[in-house]
Protein backbone atom coordinates (compact mmCIF):
# COMPACT_ATOMS: atom_id res chain seq x y z
CA UNK A 1 0.00 0.00 0.00
CA UNK A 2 1.52 3.36 -1.09
CA UNK A 3 1.58 6.68 0.93
CA UNK A 4 -1.00 8.27 -1.30
CA UNK A 5 -3.82 5.63 -0.60
CA UNK A 6 -2.56 5.43 3.64
CA UNK A 7 -3.21 9.45 3.30
CA UNK A 8 -6.65 9.05 1.55
CA UNK A 9 -8.12 6.79 4.18
CA UNK A 10 -6.63 8.02 7.25
CA UNK A 11 -9.57 8.78 9.15
CA UNK A 12 -10.36 5.52 9.34
CA UNK A 13 -7.04 3.27 8.41
CA UNK A 14 -5.25 4.63 10.93
CA UNK A 15 -7.48 5.81 13.52
CA UNK A 16 -5.82 9.09 14.73
CA UNK A 17 -8.11 11.41 15.82
CA UNK A 18 -8.03 14.75 13.81
CA UNK A 19 -8.35 18.01 16.46
CA UNK A 20 -11.91 19.18 16.71
CA UNK A 21 -12.96 22.90 16.38
CA UNK A 22 -17.03 22.25 18.17
CA UNK A 23 -15.52 24.46 20.74
CA UNK A 24 -16.97 27.31 19.29
CA UNK A 25 -13.14 28.37 17.91
CA UNK A 26 -14.11 29.69 14.18
CA UNK A 27 -11.10 29.09 11.76
CA UNK A 28 -10.90 28.97 7.54
CA UNK A 29 -14.19 27.35 6.24
CA UNK A 30 -13.24 23.63 5.07
CA UNK A 31 -16.05 24.05 2.46
CA UNK A 32 -17.19 27.42 1.08
CA UNK A 33 -20.40 28.28 -1.22
CA UNK A 34 -20.03 31.67 -2.95
CA UNK A 35 -23.02 33.52 -4.38
CA UNK A 36 -24.38 30.18 -5.82
CA UNK A 37 -27.36 30.69 -8.46
CA UNK A 38 -28.87 27.74 -9.98
CA UNK A 39 -31.92 28.13 -12.58
CA UNK A 40 -34.07 25.16 -14.59
CA UNK A 41 -35.71 26.91 -16.89
CA UNK A 42 -37.53 30.30 -15.40
CA UNK A 43 -37.36 28.50 -11.76
CA UNK A 44 -34.56 29.86 -9.43
CA UNK A 45 -33.23 26.90 -7.44
CA UNK A 46 -30.90 28.55 -5.21
CA UNK A 47 -30.50 32.65 -5.36
CA UNK A 48 -27.29 33.85 -4.98
CA UNK A 49 -26.61 31.34 -1.82
CA UNK A 50 -22.87 32.11 0.57
CA UNK A 51 -22.38 30.06 3.62
CA UNK A 52 -19.61 27.94 4.57
CA UNK A 53 -18.51 25.14 7.10
CA UNK A 54 -15.96 25.29 9.70
CA UNK A 55 -13.89 22.55 10.22
CA UNK A 56 -14.85 19.75 12.53
CA UNK A 57 -17.98 21.30 13.14
CA UNK A 58 -21.22 19.77 12.22
CA UNK A 59 -23.46 22.27 10.38
CA UNK A 60 -27.18 22.27 9.52
CA UNK A 61 -29.07 23.07 6.61
CA UNK A 62 -32.31 23.69 7.05
CA UNK A 63 -35.66 24.82 5.46
CA UNK A 64 -39.17 24.48 4.48
CA UNK A 65 -39.47 21.85 1.23
CA UNK A 66 -38.68 23.04 -1.99
CA UNK A 67 -35.78 25.64 -0.30
CA UNK A 68 -33.69 24.22 -2.87
CA UNK A 69 -31.63 22.19 0.31
CA UNK A 70 -31.09 19.23 -1.80
CA UNK A 71 -30.21 20.88 -5.33
CA UNK A 72 -27.12 22.64 -3.23
CA UNK A 73 -25.99 19.65 -2.12
CA UNK A 74 -25.87 18.20 -5.57
CA UNK A 75 -24.01 21.71 -6.70
CA UNK A 76 -21.27 21.15 -3.73
CA UNK A 77 -20.79 17.37 -5.13
CA UNK A 78 -20.61 18.52 -8.57
CA UNK A 79 -24.01 16.43 -10.00
CA UNK A 80 -25.14 20.20 -10.75
CA UNK A 81 -23.77 22.69 -12.56
CA UNK A 82 -24.56 25.72 -10.70
CA UNK A 83 -25.81 28.85 -13.35
CA UNK A 84 -23.47 31.20 -11.24
CA UNK A 85 -20.98 31.55 -8.13
CA UNK A 86 -17.95 29.20 -7.30
CA UNK A 87 -17.43 26.48 -4.81
CA UNK A 88 -14.41 26.07 -2.12
CA UNK A 89 -12.78 23.00 -0.64
CA UNK A 90 -9.62 23.75 2.03
CA UNK A 91 -9.42 27.39 0.16
CA UNK A 92 -9.15 25.80 -3.88
CA UNK A 93 -11.98 26.91 -6.32
CA UNK A 94 -13.78 23.27 -7.23
CA UNK A 95 -16.69 24.44 -9.39
CA UNK A 96 -15.35 23.08 -12.69
CA UNK A 97 -14.24 19.63 -10.99
CA UNK A 98 -16.15 16.77 -11.67
CA UNK A 99 -18.01 14.91 -8.81
CA UNK A 100 -15.45 11.72 -8.85
CA UNK A 101 -12.52 14.30 -8.49
CA UNK A 102 -14.72 16.08 -5.66
CA UNK A 103 -14.86 13.08 -4.09
CA UNK A 104 -10.79 12.15 -4.21
CA UNK A 105 -10.38 15.39 -2.60
CA UNK A 106 -12.89 14.26 0.50
CA UNK A 107 -16.35 15.24 0.28
CA UNK A 108 -18.99 12.36 0.49
CA UNK A 109 -22.44 12.31 0.49
CA UNK A 110 -25.69 10.22 0.88
CA UNK A 111 -28.47 10.63 -0.75
CA UNK A 112 -32.65 10.54 0.63
CA UNK A 113 -33.06 7.64 -1.30
CA UNK A 114 -31.62 4.34 0.24
CA UNK A 115 -28.81 2.71 -2.24
CA UNK A 116 -28.35 -0.36 -0.07
CA UNK A 117 -27.28 -3.23 -2.07
CA UNK A 118 -29.81 -5.82 -0.45
CA UNK A 119 -28.79 -9.22 -1.13
CA UNK A 120 -24.98 -8.83 -0.65
CA UNK A 121 -23.83 -8.36 2.82
CA UNK A 122 -23.59 -5.42 5.09
CA UNK A 123 -19.88 -5.46 4.88
CA UNK A 124 -19.68 -6.38 1.10
CA UNK A 125 -21.69 -2.84 0.92
CA UNK A 126 -19.10 -1.15 2.18
CA UNK A 127 -16.46 -2.38 1.02
CA UNK A 128 -18.43 -0.92 -2.47
CA UNK A 129 -17.98 1.93 -0.99
CA UNK A 130 -14.03 2.24 -0.20
CA UNK A 131 -13.57 0.30 -3.60
CA UNK A 132 -12.26 3.73 -5.26
CA UNK A 133 -9.01 3.17 -3.52
CA UNK A 134 -8.51 0.33 -5.59
CA UNK A 135 -5.64 0.49 -7.44
CA UNK A 136 -4.78 -2.83 -9.32
CA UNK A 137 -5.94 -3.58 -12.62
CA UNK A 138 -8.83 -6.56 -13.89
CA UNK A 139 -5.83 -8.51 -14.65
CA UNK A 140 -4.35 -8.75 -11.25
CA UNK A 141 -7.76 -9.32 -9.88
CA UNK A 142 -8.20 -12.31 -11.43
CA UNK A 143 -4.86 -14.15 -11.00
CA UNK A 144 -4.90 -12.83 -7.38
CA UNK A 145 -1.72 -11.19 -7.63
CA UNK A 146 -0.14 -10.45 -4.42
CA UNK A 147 -0.76 -6.47 -4.78
CA UNK A 148 -4.61 -7.14 -5.38
CA UNK A 149 -4.71 -9.18 -2.17
CA UNK A 150 -2.98 -6.43 -0.30
CA UNK A 151 -5.29 -3.81 -1.34
CA UNK A 152 -8.54 -6.22 -1.22
CA UNK A 153 -7.04 -6.55 2.67
CA UNK A 154 -6.75 -3.23 3.57
CA UNK A 155 -10.26 -2.19 1.68
CA UNK A 156 -11.53 -4.94 4.07
CA UNK A 157 -9.69 -2.99 7.40
CA UNK A 158 -11.41 0.41 6.37
CA UNK A 159 -14.94 -1.66 5.89
CA UNK A 160 -14.67 -2.99 9.09
CA UNK A 161 -13.69 0.38 10.98
CA UNK A 162 -16.05 1.96 9.20
CA UNK A 163 -18.97 -0.12 10.54
CA UNK A 164 -17.66 -0.13 14.28
CA UNK A 165 -17.74 3.69 13.98
CA UNK A 166 -21.04 3.67 13.29
CA UNK A 167 -21.93 0.83 15.68
CA UNK A 168 -22.60 -1.98 12.57
CA UNK A 169 -20.03 -4.19 12.94
CA UNK A 170 -21.99 -6.99 14.72
CA UNK A 171 -24.16 -7.30 11.82
CA UNK A 172 -21.47 -6.93 9.40
CA UNK A 173 -21.95 -10.16 7.73
CA UNK A 174 -25.99 -10.14 7.73
CA UNK A 175 -27.67 -9.69 4.55
CA UNK A 176 -28.13 -5.83 4.41
CA UNK A 177 -31.39 -6.27 3.24
CA UNK A 178 -32.63 -8.08 6.41
CA UNK A 179 -31.68 -5.31 8.39
CA UNK A 180 -34.37 -2.90 10.07
CA UNK A 181 -34.44 0.89 8.37
CA UNK A 182 -32.65 2.47 11.23
CA UNK A 183 -29.34 0.40 10.44
CA UNK A 184 -30.15 0.72 6.87
CA UNK A 185 -29.84 4.17 7.25
CA UNK A 186 -26.52 4.35 9.10
CA UNK A 187 -25.01 1.64 6.98
CA UNK A 188 -25.79 4.53 4.57
CA UNK A 189 -23.47 6.60 6.77
CA UNK A 190 -21.03 4.01 6.97
CA UNK A 191 -20.67 3.43 3.19
CA UNK A 192 -19.80 6.97 2.93
CA UNK A 193 -17.18 6.97 5.95
CA UNK A 194 -15.50 4.50 3.93
CA UNK A 195 -14.42 6.93 1.24
CA UNK A 196 -12.37 8.26 3.93
CA UNK A 197 -13.97 11.92 3.23
CA UNK A 198 -12.43 15.35 5.04
CA UNK A 199 -16.60 16.43 5.05
CA UNK A 200 -19.83 14.34 5.12
CA UNK A 201 -22.84 15.73 3.59
CA UNK A 202 -25.96 13.82 5.02
CA UNK A 203 -28.90 14.66 2.91
CA UNK A 204 -32.01 13.98 5.40
CA UNK A 205 -30.71 11.07 7.29
CA UNK A 206 -34.19 10.52 9.57
CA UNK A 207 -36.08 10.46 6.83
CA UNK A 208 -38.78 7.45 8.01
CA UNK A 209 -36.66 7.27 11.39
CA UNK A 210 -38.80 6.60 14.43
CA UNK A 211 -37.29 8.63 17.80
CA UNK A 212 -35.33 6.34 19.38
CA UNK A 213 -33.78 5.45 15.58
CA UNK A 214 -33.23 9.14 15.30
CA UNK A 215 -31.53 9.55 18.57
CA UNK A 216 -29.13 6.88 17.76
CA UNK A 217 -28.40 8.69 14.48
CA UNK A 218 -27.30 11.35 16.47
CA UNK A 219 -25.21 9.72 19.02
CA UNK A 220 -22.94 8.43 16.44
CA UNK A 221 -22.78 11.82 14.31
CA UNK A 222 -21.92 13.21 17.65
CA UNK A 223 -18.97 10.73 18.03
CA UNK A 224 -17.65 10.90 14.41
CA UNK A 225 -17.14 14.83 15.44
CA UNK A 226 -15.60 13.90 18.42
CA UNK A 227 -13.48 11.23 17.76
CA UNK A 228 -12.21 11.72 14.49
CA UNK A 229 -12.69 15.68 14.28
CA UNK A 230 -15.26 14.66 11.04
CA UNK A 231 -17.06 17.58 9.43
CA UNK A 232 -20.31 17.51 8.26
CA UNK A 233 -23.06 18.80 6.93
CA UNK A 234 -26.60 17.60 7.31
CA UNK A 235 -29.99 18.49 5.81
CA UNK A 236 -32.87 17.65 7.71
CA UNK A 237 -36.48 18.93 8.56
CA UNK A 238 -36.34 17.04 12.43
CA UNK A 239 -35.17 19.88 14.63
CA UNK A 240 -35.15 17.76 17.25
CA UNK A 241 -31.70 16.16 15.61
CA UNK A 242 -30.60 19.39 14.72
CA UNK A 243 -30.74 21.10 18.19
CA UNK A 244 -29.12 17.29 19.36
CA UNK A 245 -25.76 17.71 17.02
CA UNK A 246 -25.30 20.38 15.36
CA UNK A 247 -23.17 23.41 16.59
CA UNK A 248 -24.05 25.85 13.20
CA UNK A 249 -26.74 25.99 11.01
CA UNK A 250 -27.95 27.88 7.87
CA UNK A 251 -31.65 28.61 6.97
CA UNK A 252 -32.57 28.33 2.77
CA UNK A 253 -36.16 30.10 2.27
CA UNK A 254 -37.19 30.07 -1.78
CA UNK A 255 -33.34 29.16 -2.28
CA UNK A 256 -32.07 31.91 -0.24
CA UNK A 257 -30.42 32.22 2.83
CA UNK A 258 -32.40 33.45 5.62
CA UNK A 259 -29.77 33.48 8.18
CA UNK A 260 -26.33 31.75 9.07
CA UNK A 261 -24.11 31.02 12.20
CA UNK A 262 -24.01 29.94 15.27
CA UNK A 263 -27.27 27.57 16.20
CA UNK A 264 -28.59 28.89 18.68
CA UNK A 265 -28.75 32.69 17.42
CA UNK A 266 -29.96 31.17 13.97
CA UNK A 267 -33.28 29.49 16.03
CA UNK A 268 -33.92 32.60 17.54
CA UNK A 269 -33.52 34.78 13.98
CA UNK A 270 -37.24 35.81 13.49
CA UNK A 271 -37.33 35.75 9.85
CA UNK A 272 -36.41 31.79 10.50
CA UNK A 273 -39.35 31.63 13.07
CA UNK A 274 -41.89 32.60 10.61
CA UNK A 275 -40.97 30.30 7.99
CA UNK A 276 -40.72 27.81 10.00
CA UNK A 277 -44.27 28.29 11.82
CA UNK A 278 -46.18 31.21 9.78
CA UNK A 279 -46.38 34.99 10.21
CA UNK A 280 -48.83 34.90 13.03
CA UNK A 281 -46.76 32.45 15.78
CA UNK A 282 -43.62 34.46 14.32
CA UNK A 283 -44.96 37.79 15.43
CA UNK A 284 -46.47 35.90 18.84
Amino acid sequence: MGTEMAGDVALLANGTAAPSSSSGERKSPLLGVDQVTVRFGGVVANNQVTMSCQPGVITALIGPNGAGKSTLFNVITGAQRPSGGRIFFEGEDITHLPAHARARRGIARTFQNLSVVGSVSVLENVEMGAARFRRYGSVAGFLALPSSRRQDRFLREIAWRALETTGLAAVGHRRAGDLAYGDLRRLEVARALALGPRILLLDEPTAGMDQAETEELGTALLALRDRWGLTILVVEHDLTLVRQVAQDAWVLDFGTVLAGGPLEQVMRDQKVITAYLGSSAGEA
